[in-house]
């Protein structure tokens, strides 16, 4: 598998900027995943730590459910592998497999577009229960790149890790 990573716009809106933005991060999450076995994507950074290219994927999952459809949307969702509301549960992925966590990933993506699609501007709010604010859907945007771009970084110290493969 070869995944395609978009070019983010060099001039447009500031919608359509963003768009391309946090596409160009979800294309490189997905890169650093390209061509690795089940195992490979499990395989932990270095102690203590348990991070794992999968638990990434996973943790993005509940990270886009969370900012999309249950801060901007509204919607009233449980996380993807936690009912009780702990983020930590995704990073576990050692009884996962590539294809159960990009398929919840990719889902949370679809559904993260639509959210933003179908938002009448990027000054829509929604209420961000840990912080007890209103937050633009522009700020969710940008916050989901932030998130990205950091684990992206993870990623990258993983993927060498693994195999010796640098760069995006």
């Amino acid at each position: 598998m070869t995944t395609e990573r978009p070019s983010p716009p060099l001039q447009a809106g500031e919608r359509e900027t963003l768009r391309g933005f946090l596409d160009f991060h979800r294309a490189t999450l997905a890169m650093k995943c390209d061509g690795l076995s089940d195992d490979d994507l499990r395989r932990r950074s270095m102690p203590p730590s348990t991070l794992t290219l999968l638990g990434l994927v996973r943790h993005m999952a509940e990270v886009e459910r969370t900012w999309f459809r249950k801060v901007i949307n509204g919607e009233d969702v449980p996380l993807v592998w936690s009912d009780e509301g702990d983020y930590q549960v995704a990073y576990d992925a050692s009884g996962s497999t590539r294809s159960e966590a990009f398929a919840a990933w990719q889902a949370e993506v679809e559904h993260s577009r639509r959210v933003e699609r179908e938002a009448e501007s990027l000054d829509v709010t929604g209420y961000q229960p840990r912080w007890g604010e209103e937050v633009s859907l522009r700020l969710v945007m940008n916050h989901l790149c932030h998130e990205y771009a950091r684990h992206n970084g993870h990623a990258d110290f993983l993927r060498e890790g693994i195999d010796g493969v640098t760069g995006a």
